[in-house]
C-alpha cells in the first residue's frame, strides 16, 4: 500500500515504521555503545488527542463532559484550543504526524506503549517521560474549571492505562491545572504517590505569576514528598508581541524561551529557591541558549536593586545554577558558544538529556555524546545518570550499574 506524503513523495506504509526511520539512531547506539550507559529522556511526547475517546470519560463534571465528548463525535480534538495552523504538525523530520496513524501494532497493547517501545529502542533510551502535545496549550482555556476538568481526566488515563502497561520503562511528570491552585493541591495529593509519577509538570504557555501566595502550599507539598516540579515550555502565535512575527520559525525560536524566561525570572527574583531550597525544579524545551543570558542580566539587575529582591542570599546567577535544565533544543552553531552556556549552568550536575521525540525537532543522544568539550563523567551524568538519581530510576544491566557506580549515582544504582 502506497501513501502520498507531505511532500508529495509516494511512500509504502513499511517506511512509515518508527523502527525503520530510526534505523540510523540504532546504527548510532550501537557504534557509541550506549546500551552501556542508561539514557534517561526527560521529555518525549505522545498525541494524546488521539485518544480522547479514552480520556474525556474520566472528565467529574457532567456537563463539561458532555460538551468535550460532544466536540470529539464532531471530529473536533475535544476543547483543547489548536494553537497553530498545521506547522508543528507538517514541517521536519521523520513520521510526519498526518500519517501516524499508518503504523502497524500489534493488539493486546496500547499503541502509545508499542510506539514507545520502538522508538527508545532504536535510540537505545532506557527510560521516557511521558508528555501530552496538545495538553500543553492547557493554560490558555478561557474556563479554568475546564482546564481542571481536562487535567484530571488525563492524569487519569494516563496513571491507570498507560504507566500500568509500560512495564517501568515510561515515568511521568503530571499536568497541573496551574490556573485553580487548589485543584494542583488535590492531584498532588491524588496521583504523587501512584507508581512512575515522578513529579508535576506546568505548562508555561500563560499569563499567571508562579510566585503568588497561592502556590506555596503546592510548592511545599512537593518539596516534602519528593516530587520534581517541572515547567514545559512551548509557542503562543496568539501572544500579542509574537503577532508582529510573520513566520512560524520566529515564533517556535521565541517562544519556547520567552514563557521560561519569563516564569524562570519571577521563581528566581521572588525567593522560591531559598523559600523551597529541595525541590528539584526542571525547565524543559526551552533549549539552553537563554540560560546564560538571563543569568546575567538578572545579575546586573539585582547588584543595582538588590532591594527589590529582599529574600535573596546570593546572586540570581546561583540560583539558576541549582535548577535543572532539559538540553532539547540544543543550539549548536556555535561550539564555543556552548561550551561556556555549559560551564555557566554546571552543565554536567544540572543539564538532562531530553530528545522531544516525536516531534519535528527532536535530539538523539549523540547530540550529548559528540560534544568533544565533555568529560567521560559528564557525557553519563547528562545522559542519564543525573536523571536516574534525580528520579530514582534503576540500571538495566550490569554495566549501566557499574558507570553509576563509578560517577557518583549511587542513589539509582542501589
Amino acid at each position: 500500500m502506497e501513501i502520498t506524503s507531505d511532500r508529495g513523495r509516494r511512500v509504502t506504509v513499511d517506511e512509515l515504521n518508527t523502527t525503520r526511520l530510526l534505523a540510523h539512531a540504532r546504527q548510532q547506539a550501537h557504534q557509541r555503545k550506549l546500551d552501556d550507559m542508561i539514557i534517561v529522556d526527560v521529555d518525549a511526547h505522545h498525541y494524546e488527542n488521539e485518544h480522547m475517546k479514552d480520556i474525556l470519560p474520566f472528565m467529574e463534571n457532567d456537563v463539561l463532559r458532555q460538551l468535550s465528548m460532544a466536540q470529539g463525535m464532531k471530529g473536533g480534538r475535544g476543547t483543547l484550543i489548536p494553537q497553530q495552523i498545521g506547522y508543528q504538525d507538517m514541517g521536519g523530520r521523520v513520521t510526519r504526524y498526518t500519517l501516524r496513524g499508518t503504523e502497524k501494532v500489534e493488539p493486546g497493547q496500547l499503541r502509545d506503549i508499542q510506539l514507545g517501545n520502538r522508538w527508545m529502542d532504536a535510540m537505545s533510551v532506557d527510560y521516557s517521560c511521558l508528555f501530552p502535545t496538545g495538553m500543553l496549550n492547557i493554560g490558555l482555556h478561557p474556563q479554568r474549571e475546564m482546564e481542571s476538568d481536562l487535567c484530571w481526566a488525563y492524569n487519569r488515563w494516563v496513571t491507570e492505562k498507560v504507566l500500568p502497561e509500560a512495564g517501568g520503562r515510561m515515568y511521568s511528570m503530571l499536568c497541573l491545572p496551574f490556573s485553580d491552585p487548589a485543584a494542583c493541591v488535590r492531584h498532588v495529593e491524588t496521583f504523587g504517590n501512584r507508581k512512575n509519577v515522578t513529579g508535576f509538570m506546568v505548562t508555561t504557555v500563560r499569563h499567571l505569576q508562579v510566585n503568588d501566595n497561592a502556590y506555596m502550599r503546592l510548592y511545599r507539598m512537593l518539596e516534602e514528598r519528593g516530587l520534581s516540579l517541572a515547567f514545559h515550555s512551548g509557542p503562543n502565535w496568539n501572544e500579542p508581541v509574537f503577532r508582529a512575527c510573520n513566520r512560524f520559525l520566529s515564533v517556535h525560536a521565541l517562544g519556547f524561551t520567552f514563557y521560561n524566561i519569563l516564569h524562570c525570572t519571577n521563581w528566581v527574583i521572588n525567593g522560591m529557591g531559598e523559600r523551597f531550597p529541595k525541590l528539584p525544579v526542571i525547565w524543559i524545551e526551552s533549549g539552553l541558549a537563554w540560560v546564560p543570558f538571563l543569568m546575567q542580566r538578572l545579575d546586573h539587575e539585582y547588584m543595582m536593586r538588590p532591594s527589590e529582591a529582599p529574600l535573596l542570599k546570593k546572586k540570581p546567577s546561583d540560583y539558576m545554577r541549582d535548577m535543572y535544565y532539559s538540553s532539547q533544543p540544543i543550539e549548536i552553531q556555535d561550539r564555543e558558544a556552548m561550551e561556556c552556556t555549559f560551564r555557566m549552568m554546571n552543565a554536567e550536575t544540572q543539564l538532562l538529556y531530553a530528545s522531544d521525540y516525536p516531534h519535528w525537532d527532536f535530539d538523539l543522544p549523540s547530540t550529548i555524546y559528540d560534544l568533544p568539550f565533555l568529560s567521560e563523567k559528564g557525557k553519563h551524568n547528562i545522559l542519564g545518570g543525573t536523571a536516574a538519581r534525580l528520579f530514582k530510576l534503576p540500571p538495566r544491566n550490569e554495566q549501566q550499574k557499574a558507570n553509576l557506580k563509578k560517577f557518583g549515582n549511587l542513589a539509582a544504582a542501589a
